[in-house]
């Protein structure tokens, strides 16, 4: 289950009165010592969809945390970097539309590795798998995506888990989309929808006041990767992938994954 983090409600509203830590885009000039290229001085510049609890979302101490963001920070530590961090749109991120306008180096916002993907993207080695899922109220007596016919149920624009609700729900389930996750809890919230089709470890973080249940997990094969540009990011993809096994042999992955998720 979830290690007890905050909910993406209160994301969304710290995030409003975040500005530090957030970069405005830089012109790609700059570089590693290894000359590996950069878009600002210094830093290993991240794009992600934030909130997207546990991976991406802004902590109480107005910095952005998650599983994601502190994997990020130990790899531009490893390459002797700061991180800065650029919120976007799902949207932008999968196109590769905030990598071709210089906005960040690297997308770390538990994207999954899909061929479609692949087209337009370089991903890292795999970081994280993970199963989709169906968030119900407590009371509510669909048991699988099968049960939602005639119903509603939300989505987040842009990710697999839209995928598999519209390849999967029944003809007569209307599917809603929505840009954050934070929009489609609060759509469930309010009775605009009655099931969210999204990532297991995000549909888990909703689950805290047990108003909200799992009703079914779907194994999709999915693995997450960090994303970049998919033209001449070679080097840049070496580098995090080498961060990434670095992490796995000495502990600080594990330590992270700790931080975040219990067996």
């Amino acid at each position: 289950m979830l290690h007890k983090t905050r909910t993406a409600l209160a994301a969304v509203l710290a995030l409003g009165a975040l500005t530090a830590t957030a970069c405005s885009g830089g012109s790609g000039t700059a570089e590693t010592e290894s000359g590996i290229p950069l878009v600002n001085d210094g830093a290993l510049t991240v794009c992600s969809n934030v909130p997207f609890v546990p991976f991406e979302y802004v902590g109480e101490d107005g910095e952005y945390t998650g599983f994601d963001m502190d994997l990020s920070r130990e790899i531009a530590a490893g390459m002797g970097l700061e991180l800065e961090v650029q919120n976007a749109s799902f949207d932008g991120l999968q196109s590769g539309t905030v990598l071709a306008a210089n906005q960040c180096d690297v997308i770390a916002a538990a994207m999954t590795i899909t061929p479609e993907r692949e087209k337009n993207l370089a991903f890292s080695d795999p970081y994280y798998d993970s199963l989709q899922s169906l968030l119900v109220s407590s009371d509510s007596e669909a048991k699988a995506l099968e049960d939602m016919a005639g119903k509603k149920i939300g989505i987040q624009q842009g990710t697999t888990g839209e995928t598999y609700a519209r390849d999967n729900a029944p003809a007569d389930t209307e599917v809603i989309s929505y840009q954050t996750d934070a929009e489609l809890f609060q759509a469930l919230q309010a009775g605009n929808i009655e099931g969210v089709l999204q990532d297991l470890p995000v549909n888990l973080g909703h689950t805290d006041d047990d108003a909200y249940t799992i009703a079914a997990t779907y194994a999709t094969g999915e693995s997450y990767g960090l994303a970049a540009k998919k033209d001449g990011s070679e080097e840049l993809i070496k580098e995090i992938n080498t961060q990434l096994a670095e992490m796995r042999s000495n502990g600080k992955y594990q330590e992270i994954y700790d931080r975040y998720f219990t067996e």
